[in-house]
């Protein structure tokens, strides 16, 4: 059901926060923190609060109250993810970067907490001379977390017009373009 009859002003603005379930609250705080700088705002133990039976850390990129939570739950039993066999789930979640200076500073942290890029850096494009051939017009890397969640870091995403072309970064309109819904 598409939401034509709805008034733009009644609609979801955006997707804002991402809620993680972890093995590790502790190691995954260390990981988000050194390497995205993210700041905790809460963190409260499992049940605390009556109807909530597990831990939670909410963690902020600016001034927000929270962009990322994680939880734990203590009688879960966690097991590492599997590269060929898993329950459907988050395949990634991306942070976007304010602009491609950024972007290179966060691909040179990656380096140097070594970790383990798993895809990129690439630009995500069919229509860029460096392009790879694949969709969303930005550019791009992938880390795992220590749960092997799959974080992408990006800069530089297209934007849609009302008329549903595509503009690039550089407020140039993307040739022969046209998103499926407008």
């Amino acid at each position: 059901m598409k939401l034509d009859n709805v008034p733009t002003k009644l609609k979801a603005i955006r997707c804002q926060h991402v809620s993680l379930e972890v093995s590790d609250v502790d190691e995954s705080l260390v990981f988000y923190r050194d390497f995205l700088g993210m700041k905790l705002s809460e963190r409260h133990r499992a049940g605390e609060h009556k109807s909530i039976p597990f831990e939670m850390a909410f963690l902020r990129l600016n001034n927000r109250h929270h962009d990322l939570v994680l939880t734990h739950d203590p009688k879960r039993n966690y097991v590492k993810k599997s590269l060929v066999e898993s329950p459907a789930g988050i395949h990634h979640f991306a942070f976007e970067c304010p602009n491609r200076d950024s972007f290179l500073s966060h691909l040179s942290r990656a380096h140097t907490m070594n970790l383990k890029i798993v895809r990129g850096p690439v630009i995500h494009s069919s229509f860029h001379k460096e392009g790879d051939g694949s969709w969303g017009e930005n550019e791009s890397f992938y880390v795992l977390d220590p749960d092997g969640h799959r974080v992408e870091i990006f800069c530089d995403m297209a934007s849609i017009t009302d008329e549903g072309r595509y503009v690039n970064a550089y407020g140039k309109l993307v040739p022969d373009t046209l998103a499926e819904e407008v």
